[in-house]
C-alpha cells in the first residue's frame, strides 16, 4: 500500500496565529499517526511561519512513522537543523527564502554536484533522501547521479489539469515514474493532491511509494474531522 504522510504545517500556523499553543502541534503529530498516517512531514522555513525549529526536536521525539524534513539545502540553518535531528527522510526543495509555497523542482544536471555532495552528508549520518522534481523523464538519470534514494514528484500540473483532462494530466508523471524506477530510485509525490484528485494518480503512477499532503488534508478536516479525514485518503490509496 502505498503510504500517506500528513504534512502538518497548516496546523502550525494556526497555533502561530495567536501566539499560544493551540492547536497543540506535537499532539496533532502523535493524533495523526494514531489516526493512520503513516508519516509526518515538516516544512520549517528560514522565517518560521509555520513549523518552529524549537518544534523539530520535539516532533523527533513523537514521531515513530517516518518523520520527513523538506527543505532548502543551500540554507545553512536547514542543512544542521536536520543533522542535529536526524529525521527518516529528508526531502530537498529549491524554494526561495520568502517563497510562498513550493514551485518548481531540481534541475538535476545544473545542480548535480551540490547535491551529490549535500546527498553524501545526510546519508553519512544515516538519513534517507528525497529530492522535489518536476515531471522530466529526462532529468531522472540525472537524479540517480546525485546519489539520491528517492525523488518527489511535484503535482501541482497534475492536480490544475485534472479536472479537463486526467489522461493528459497523468501522462508526464507515468512516464517520469517508470524512468526513476528503472534509475533504482524510490518514487514519492507531493503538492495539491487531494481526494478528489488522488485515487487517479495513485492507481496510475506506477512504483509509487509514499504522497505527501498537507493543505487539502487539513482543509478537509475542518468539515470531516481529524481522522475520518485521513482515513479517506488512506482509502484512496488502497
Amino acid at each position: 500500500m502505498i503510504k500517506l504522510s500528513v504534512n502538518i504545517n497548516k496546523i502550525a500556523t494556526l497555533r502561530n496565529a495567536r501566539g499560544g499553543n493551540n492547536p497543540d502541534l506535537i499532539q496533532a503529530a502523535m493524533d495523526c499517526q494514531r489516526f493512520g498516517a503513516d508519516g509526518i512531514t515538516i516544512h520549517p522555513r528560514p522565517d518560521q511561519r509555520h513549523i518552529r525549529y524549537e518544534d523539530v526536536a520535539q516532533l523527533k521525539n513523537v514521531v515513530d512513522t517516518e518523520l520527513n524534513i523538506e527543505g532548502n539545502p543551500m540554507e545553512t540553518k536547514f542543512v544542521d537543523l536536520v543533522l542535529a535531528n536526524k529525521p527518516h527522510q529528508v526531502t530537498l526543495v529549491p524554494d526561495a527564502e520568502d517563497q510562498l509555497t513550493s514551485n518548481h523542482g531540481w534541475d538535476t544536471l545544473g545542480h548535480k554536484d551540490f547535491l551529490r555532495n549535500i546527498i553524501t552528508v545526510f546519508k553519512q549520518e544515516g538519513i534517507s533522501v528525497s529530492i522535489f522534481m518536476d515531471p522530466d523523464p529526462a532529468l531522472m538519470v540525472h537524479a540517480a547521479a546525485t546519489g539520491t534514494d528517492r525523488i518527489e514528484l511535484y503535482t501541482e500540473a497534475y492536480a490544475q489539469q485534472f479536472p479537463s483532462n486526467p489522461e493528459s494530466a497523468i501522462q508526464t508523471y507515468i512516464d517520469s515514474a517508470i524512468a526513476a524506477d528503472l534509475e533504482g530510485l524510490g518514487i514519492n509525490a507531493g503538492h495539491d493532491l487531494d481526494r478528489y484528485n488522488l485515487k487517479y494518480f495513485a492507481g496510475r503512477v506506477p512504483h509509487l511509494k509514499e504522497v505527501s499532503i498537507g493543505h487539502a488534508l487539513i482543509c478537509d478536516a475542518l468539515y470531516l474531522g481529524l481522522e475520518n479525514t485521513i482515513q479517506l485518503y488512506k482509502r484512496c490509496l488502497i
